[in-house]
């Protein structure tokens, strides 16, 4: 995709993004046996805001507080001043070969769109909160099923990493997708060489239409390897589990104790799979980032963990240990094995046990529409294939078309809210400046996910009303669960 396309007619991205019986998910495919507790354990101290002892943790993107904490004021006095303060979109530069294994220790290289310097266009690391950049590599071992994850590293053009990643081991056959996430509007992929993102089947949307925040490299390729395995019994993807704490929110969709993936309209947002979880650390002193390993955060001081906040991160690192469900994992090449999550792995347990009601990318989200907010069904395609969801199709328009996915955010996910409130309300708020509790934020998120996808224009009503304080976080929510069907037809831009 060539550098400096724009996209018209598209909300700002704080607008898009709102963004104990249990069995437990663990990738069944571990180099080296990981205790259950210790997983737990690790996804319980991120909740509980210390992910990594001694780093200060900054939360990203459109989830983060207008009013700075003592950690956000630090980093951001350590930027230096942004010269074009209204700048949104990015490039971001692909290293030469990415899906081999000396392609995932390149960093990649954050800048301005259309020649403009980090400087002139606060495209750094540094200045994460607005526009960072994140990626995320899956890597599946095509002879035994294996997968496993490897965070490429982002730096700001022109800067050397705080300390220089690791060439990780990978198959000789390996089957790699990479995976973008923006905390801006628009990240544009720019090849490190003229065959760069040809050679490496990346996607970034259409030409003068790119999907935004979100990008990918050889998802189709690396989704039909894993169906494959998954034929052959190479890969056992394990079951989701149910939760004795879940209360079943009962009524004719029947939604009861099973613990929710990807797809399930009970945590459907706006956007799915709209971001990645990989984290780097930043010394706030020089601006340099390194990957998030146990090595780097201890040896950095004073380092800052920057955080990719979206869907994913919700279900795997917030809301699943509250629900007393644990995330489905493979080991981090980077950082020793420990296991860790990545949306790709979530699209595979979602896949594997699909819901029968399943939520798939929806016409209607705005990352899929056309240059010109119309509905664009050849770029929703395009967007599913790298997560590897089926293409539209009469059988799915029954649960994900634009019409029918407001219907079931609407009558799925505000009954299973309204049922589970007392236990979402001791959970921690992903960021405090939407919700004050997990369920307000997400209260607050199905608020304006049924704005965002014109959910109203097909006749239906918001399910929530959000109370909020005077900064405007949600404090309290109240859910009105009587069933609705939604009617009529949105007016498509021309």
């Amino acid at each position: 995709m060539e550098s400096g396309l724009s996209v018209s007619g598209r909300r700002p991205a704080w607008r898009r993004r709102t963004q104990r019986s249990g069995v437990a998910r663990i990738a069944v495919h571990l180099a080296v046996p990981v205790a259950l507790g210790l997983v737990i354990g690790g996804v319980l101290a991120f909740q509980a805001g210390s992910s990594n002892s001694g780093l200060i943790q900054v939360p990203l993107g459109a989830w983060v507080s207008p009013s700075p904490s003592a950690s956000a004021s630090a980093l951001m006095a350590a930027a230096p001043a942004t010269t074009l303060t209204t700048n949104v979109n990015c490039d971001i530069i692909v290293p030469a070969n990415p899906l081999s294994a000396r392609g995932l220790a390149t960093p990649y290289q954050l800048t301005g769109t259309d020649g403009m310097t980090p400087a002139q266009s606060g495209c750094r690391m540094s200045n994460a909160v607005n526009l960072g950049a994140f990626v995320q590599a899956t890597i599946l071992d095509p002879a035994t099923g294996a997968l496993s994850v490897y965070d490429p590293l982002v730096v700001t053009q022109g800067t050397r990493p705080a300390v220089r990643p690791s060439v990780p081991r990978i198959p000789a056959n390996a089957v790699v997708t990479i995976d973008f996430g923006f905390n801006g509007k628009d990240l544009f992929q720019v090849g490190a060489t003229p065959t760069t993102l040809a050679d490496a089947n990346c996607v970034n949307g259409q030409a003068g239409s790119v999907f935004g925040q979100v990008s990918f490299c050889n998802g189709i390729s690396f989704f039909d390897a894993v169906q494959k395995a998954e034929r052959a019994g190479l890969l056992k993807v394990p079951s989701p589990g149910n939760s004795d704490d879940i209360t079943p929110s009962g009524g004719d969709l029947g939604t009861g104790q099973e613990c929710p993936v990807a797809r399930n309209f009970e945590v459907a947002g706006q956007d799915l799979s709209d971001n990645v979880t990989a984290r780097y650390v930043l010394n706030p002193l020089t601006g340099q980032t390194a990957q998030d390993t146990t090595a780097n955060a201890g040896n950095i001081a004073g380092a800052t963990l920057l955080i990719s906040r979206g869907d994913n991160t919700l279900l795997d690192q917030f809301l699943d240990p509250v629900l007393g469900c644990t995330p489905f994992q493979a080991p981090d090449l980077a950082n020793n094995d420990v296991p860790t999550s990545s949306p790709a792995i979530d699209e595979i347990l979602a896949g594997a046990y699909q819901p029968k009601i399943a939520a798939l990318v929806p016409e209607n989200d705005e990352m899929v529409r056309g240059g010109h907010g119309e509905f664009d069904a050849a770029k929703t395609d395009m967007y599913r294939e790298e997560l590897g969801q089926a293409p539209i199709s009469d059988q799915n328009n029954k649960t994900s078309d634009p019409e029918m996915y407001c219907q079931n955010i609407v009558d799925i996910q505000t009954p299973f809210l309204a049922a589970n409130q007392t236990l979402l309300a001791t959970g921690q708020s992903p960021v405090t400046a939407m919700g004050d509790n997990l369920l307000t934020f997400m209260a607050n998120r199905l608020n304006m996910s049924f704005t965002s996808l014109g959910c109203q224009d097909f006749g239906l009503t918001d399910p929530v009303t959000v109370t909020r304080n005077g900064a405007g976080a949600a404090v309290a929510a109240t859910f009105n669960t009587s069933a609705q069907t939604a009617t009529g037809a949105v007016a498509e831009a021309p």
